[in-house]
């Protein structure tokens, strides 16, 4: 058979100007939590808070939507900030011992943050470096002078903001030991400086206290010790009460210690009062302390840690002590930091926190101090995504109002004992323009919960949480005897905070989500192959959940299932909140792990898939109508499930490895240019070439079969709905496509029965075609494009006049996606019409794909269909639909990050979320107008030392959104090597399969954090140098081959 090459036209001006006009690249936005937070600070003055982590990035909130980013230039831990109040300045403290201030800039009409100066301590001759490392830093309330205790016991001071050093004003232990009695002394050192306090109504006394437990009143202008605290137990924390006549010391062996502030030149030996609140027995020191005076009553006392040693040694805790009222707030991880918010306007000798703010290292927790039994006000922001492990999302663009006003009523019945104060941290202002669209970002968890997030604007916003554990027989209630501390329990525990990494049973694992926004159904799909149909309800209810098998193996011989038995559903009636509640349990048999799944709600089906097969299943009528089995004789890891693939591994990176030293890749730097061989194989070339003025095509690596035996062959890849020819040219009608892992494709013709008729007839399913990809590779995704090539409206969306009617007097066309190439077949002859070779152009796979509609920056009327790709290289390539004509190429994820692929979502106007953590999305955009009008502004990662400027906050804060500026790309659309994220010997290259945004659509497939990381993703990330070794090795071999049959 004869094989001719496509040749591609030459520059088109009109072209190259709509491409222009159409794709901009930019990564906009970070939503989620802080990954390894390390350190907390508040300014009063601007109502605004910062926090910084482990990797040095330090990010500034405010108000829902006033983001500031900013990242040091070294790579260090953060371990102190501390803000300039009022001033629109930070210091930073990090680890490698350097001072660093930050400033809120303002730069065309959007603010950003940026590292203005740096200081490093001198050491001290003869002395070792560790003595002059700072373990605590005091701007002072006048903001002109930063206190900087060490290791050593001395105590710096810098003039700010030019952080010059005052060395006239250095304070040596040497000093302060003249003052202290000799008894106290005993030849012994001080220790390092715990803590700095400023008199609260004299700013030139200062409050400093060392380790051993000695604590001083320093008069910094006569340069004289005014008050001695001989302390007898180790140091930890320092505070003032308002007044200034009293402090209070926290210390290691669990108590606090509160001392009277008296005349010059005094000594004190014994404290007020001394208690040890978790006491008798040994306990942990209390890290952090504060007092705060209140108008109405007895003071707040507040701390951190003070845990009976041996009995809740293990326990995260911040405690509140008022009165006789004690709360013992119980995190699930270390406590960071926290600080007080006051009431506004303040009261004059009061300070009346309104309230208090907590930092762990998982989550932000906020605590409503004026409410009586102190409940938690639910943050607006930075909610704990990770709160269990994120296994799958997908997102769901232009939300009706309807179903967005049942949704959040259901979220707010479900916290009724939450606080309905504002928010806490609402300095700035907001200027971000109000999203002309509501978007849903639906996340599926390792517990069984699906959280579902308001993703229109910057913040990522928590709207519902939808639980299935309740349905099936686990021990899942050790939250709520968590929550309900009983009345005789010491301490008072309360738990406090949605972040709980553990699960009871990793078959809850929710594996695939499909949502119709039109009439509020939705699919959840499970990791031991439960299939759950459910529905929104705005009443609670109590009723049983019809249960449905359905066999995939289809009675087929030979195989056993050695994996996880399936969930037993609880019988009898169950109670359900408001919200979404259960129809119908669909179970799989054998139970693995479901790998796709889709929803057609107008003709009440859903589809779904494992690796044993698919099946089709009426909700309506609550039966099933078809099951197939795509398993291959040989397919015997399929029978192993999840649990079991360890045994396996080993035999299936063989397989992997094999099947890449069958390949034979030609790179592109030969070894043997002038070899006879390359110049005849350049000479077949030259000759194919044709005209001048036609570009020719690259050469093009050879792949070869894949072997039809390989291991989770079996797999079903997608599932898509259509309403298209499949029979005949002349009649259309419901289809449905399945895609397995060996590149297999079934098309079933549906007899639907109308809407009248759903009661009296029964779905049928009967096969149509039967597909097989020559190369055999895996399909991840399948679309049918209508007669002027536009992808098929959702269920739904014609009837109610939100879309138009389908061309349906054209042929249709079929779009397949394979981790290797993009091909278009004509309906119904399945004709190959056009294709596009990625891994044999690029030498990448495909790994997430969807197809996007972006509107022109020149005019939002002109919409283009496109298809946008991810590949296992993490560049993100576009195509026209249906001539897939490459646009343009982007790189977006660093190849290394696997999970960051895996976790890939598009959305249906051109943006896109991946995990950058555990607990972090980090959004991007393809599209100009995206970019440039939508409420979440547009711009890449920091350079150094800046801000990502996603607000604008002045110095009376207000803020305003500002846009960041797209990564320079060459003129063929790809970044320039110096801002790509990525290693430089990693080469752009790869297409994505991944959701198109649609519940009736394969490619709105959510991803999988956890599931679609496969084995053929870590033989990406691992073989690649040996596979460029053996590609060297044979490319003299390739050369020799006649250039046709290249082309496979």
């Amino acid at each position: 058979m004869m094989k001719f090459r496509f040749r591609r036209q030459g520059a088109d001006p009109h072209r190259d100007r709509l491409r222009h006009d159409l794709f901009a690249f930019s990564k906009t936005v970070e939503h989620g939590f802080p990954s390894q937070p390390s350190a907390l600070a508040y300014d009063p003055a601007l109502r605004v808070m910062a926090i910084g982590t482990k990797a040095g990035a330090v990010k500034l909130y405010g108000a829902p939507g006033v983001e500031l980013t900013g990242l040091h230039k070294e790579t260090a831990t953060v371990t102190q900030l501390h803000f300039l109040p009022g001033q629109g300045l930070l210091l930073s403290l990090l680890d490698d011992n350097t001072l660093h201030l930050w400033e809120i800039c303002q730069k065309e009409g959007c603010s950003h943050l940026e590292e203005t100066r740096s200081f490093g301590l001198p050491g001290r001759p003869g002395c070792s470096p560790g003595i002059t490392r700072v373990t605590v830093v005091l701007p002072t309330s006048a903001c002109t002078v930063a206190c900087l205790g060490t290791e050593g016991g001395a105590v710096y001071f810098l003039a700010l903001p030019a952080l010059a050093l005052l060395e006239d004003k250095t304070l040596f232990p040497d000093e302060i030991l003249q003052s202290v009695p000799d008894d106290y002394r005993c030849g012994k050192a001080l220790g390092p400086v715990e803590s700095i306090q400023e008199h609260p109504r004299d700013s030139s006394r200062l409050l400093i206290g060392y380790s051993r437990g000695l604590v001083v009143l320093w008069e910094q202008t006569t340069r004289t010790v005014q008050h001695l605290f001989l302390g007898n137990q180790q140091l930890e924390s320092l505070a003032w009460e308002q007044s200034g006549k009293s402090i209070v010391s926290s210390h290691s062996d669990g108590g606090y210690m509160v001392w009277a502030v008296s005349g010059a030149g005094q000594r004190t030996q014994q404290p007020v009062m001394s208690t040890i609140p978790y006491g008798p027995f040994p306990c942990k020191a209390i890290s952090k302390i504060l007092w705060r005076t209140c108008e109405s009553g007895n003071p707040f006392i507040i701390f951190s840690g003070g845990m009976p040693r041996a009995s809740y040694g293990d326990r995260h805790c911040v405690s509140v002590l008022q009165g006789q009222t004690l709360a013992t707030l119980d995190f699930t991880s270390r406590v960071i930091d926290f600080f007080t918010q006051q009431l506004s306007p303040p009261s004059p000798g009061f300070e009346n926190p309104r309230a208090l703010v907590v930092l762990v290292e998982e989550e932000l927790v906020a605590i409503d101090l004026q409410t009586p039994g102190w409940p938690t006000i639910p943050a607006p922001y930075l909610a704990p995504l990770h709160s269990s492990a994120i296994t799958c999302s997908c997102h769901v663009s232009n939300v009706p109002l309807k179903l967005w006003e049942r949704i959040i009523s259901a979220g707010e019945q479900q916290s009724p004992r939450l606080s309905s104060a504002a928010w806490p941290i609402d300095g700035g202002k907001n200027l971000a323009q109000e999203p002309t669209q509501r978007g849903l970002l639906l996340t599926g968890h390792e517990d069984g919960t699906v959280r579902f997030w308001d993703a229109s604007g910057v913040s990522l916003k928590p709207l519902y949480k939808l639980g299935t554990a309740s349905i099936f027989q686990t021990d899942c209630e050790h939250n709520d005897s968590l929550n309900q501390a009983g009345e005789e329990e010491w301490p008072p525990f309360r738990k406090v905070g949605c972040f709980d990494p553990y699960s009871d049973d990793p078959r809850l694992g929710v594996q695939k989500i499909a949502l119709c926004k039109y009439t509020a159904k939705m699919v959840v799909a499970g990791t031991a192959g439960q299939v759950l149909v459910m529905e929104l309800s705005d009443e609670k209810s109590e009723h049983a959940v019809s249960v449905a098998t359905v066999d995939l193996l289809q009675d087929r011989e030979g195989f056993t299932w050695k994996g996880h038995d399936r969930l037993a559903p609880r019988n009898g009636p169950l109670p359900f909140a408001p919200g979404f509640q259960p129809t119908v349990l669909v179970q799989c048999v054998p139970p693995a792990a479901v790998t796709a799944v889709t929803l057609h709600s107008e003709w009440n089906l859903v589809a779904f898939g494992t690796s044993h097969g698919f099946g089709l299943f009426d909700y309506y009528r609550r039966n099933p109508v078809l099951a197939r089995c795509t398993l291959h004789p040989n397919d015997s890891l399929a029978m192993e499930g999840p649990l079991s693939r360890v045994k396996s591994l080993k035999k299936s990176l063989r397989q992997s490895f094999r099947r890449i030293r069958k390949s034979r890749v030609s790179g592109k730097k030969r070894l043997n240019a002038s070899s006879p061989s390359s110049k005849e194989a350049n000479a077949q070339l030259a000759e194919q070439a044709g005209p001048p003025e036609v570009e020719m095509t690259p050469v093009q690596r050879r792949i070869e079969p894949r072997s039809a035996d390989d291991s989770l062959s079996g797999v079903v890849r997608c599932l898509y709905f259509a309403d298209t020819f499949l029979r005949d040219a002349a009649h259309h009608g419901p289809t449905m496509w399945a895609g397995t892992n060996s590149g297999s494709v079934f098309a079933y013709a549906l007899e639907v029965p109308s809407q009248e008729k759903f009661s009296e007839r029964a779905v049928e399913a009967v096969l149509g075609k039967e597909i097989q990809l020559m190369h055999r590779a895996p399909v991840v995704a399948i679309a049918v494009l209508d007669g002027r090539g536009n992808p098929l409206p959702e269920p739904y969306e014609v009837s109610r006049d939100l879309a138009k009617a389908p061309d349906m007097q054209g042929s249709h066309s079929m779009l397949i996606s394979s981790e290797e190439q993009f091909k278009v077949f004509t309906l119904p002859k399945v004709s190959a019409k056009t294709k596009f070779k990625l891994t044999a152009h690029e030498g990448c796979r495909v790994r997430k794909v969807a197809l996007v509609s972006l509107a022109s920056a020149g005019s939002e009327e002109r919409l283009e269909n496109c298809l946008a790709c991810l590949t296992n290289l993490g560049d993100i390539h576009i195509f026209t639909v249906p001539g897939l004509r490459p646009q343009v190429h982007y790189g977006c994820i660093r190849k290394e990050d696997i999970s960051g692929i895996a976790s890939c979502v598009f959305t249906k106007h051109g943006q896109g979320f991946y995990l950058i953590s555990p607990s972090e999305f980090e959004r991007f955009s393809l599209s100009c107008q995206e970019r440039d009008g939508a409420a979440v502004p547009a711009g890449g990662h920091p350079a150094p030392g800046h801000l990502l400027p996603q607000q604008q906050l002045d110095g009376d804060a207000e803020a305003a959104t500002g846009e960041r500026h797209p990564r320079p790309c060459s003129p063929e659309g790809r970044r320039s090597p110096t801002d790509s994220d990525r290693s430089p010997e990693e080469h752009p290259a790869a297409f994505s399969p991944g959701p198109i945004d649609s519940p009736n659509s394969s490619m709105e497939n959510p991803l999988d954090t956890t599931g679609d990381i496969t084995v053929e993703e870590v033989k990406d990330f691992l073989a690649s140098s040996e596979e460029a070794e053996r590609n060297l090795r044979n490319a003299s071999e390739d050369e020799a081959r006649p250039a046709g049959i290249l082309i496979k």
